[in-house]
């Protein structure tokens, strides 16, 4: 109980810091929009509203499902001691990516900024590469045949939302 609350704690932590970071330097950019004389429509503000409501939704909910069946959190220095399958991860291998973009595009869109809508671009980007030549080498090295057959069965970007049910082991990481 008292490891869970630990993991709990440090993952709100985790989170909130990646929040306030890619928040400020998404604000950061805004001073670009008059250069670009691009506006944006007004009731893209309030579609931005909702898009941060879900994406932060969604972040929370890997975090928990991170916490609670991963033994870990969302950050890579401190990542899941088991591997997980379950909760969102059904449905797509990086809802935690998609989530953290849908609330930075939705924090763009509420600002009405079309230089931090092009930051989000850029991030999904930079994320992809990440995932591409890091995470997923990383987690085939830790967990072997479960990753790969999870690989099989579930889409790295897009959501499959009738997911196939493979058998997939939770083990320990190699060290």
């Amino acid at each position: 109980m008292i490891g869970t609350l630990f993991i709990g704690l440090r993952s709100l932590v985790y989170i909130s810091g990646f929040v306030f970071l890619w928040g400020w330097l998404a604000l950061g950019v805004r001073k670009y929009d008059e250069d670009l004389k691009i506006s944006l429509p007004l009731w893209l503000g309030s579609f931005g509203i909702l898009l941060m409501f879900l994406g932060g939704l969604t972040v929370l909910s890997c975090a928990w499902v991170f916490m609670i069946h991963g033994r870990g959190t969302p950050a890579v220095f401190d990542a899941p001691r088991q591997f997980v399958a379950r909760g969102p991860y059904k449905f797509t291998r990086n809802p935690m990516y998609i989530g953290g973009t849908v609330l930075l595009t939705g924090f763009s869109f509420y600002h009405l900024s079309i230089s931090m809508v092009i930051f989000s671009l850029a991030l999904i980007f930079l994320f992809h590469l990440f995932v591409v030549f890091v995470e997923e080498p990383d987690l085939e090295r830790r967990f072997g045949d479960s990753y790969f057959q999870y690989k099989k069965s579930t889409n790295r970007w897009m959501l499959k939302f009738r997911p196939s049910s493979p058998k997939i082991s939770s083990r320990e990481p190699i060290q």
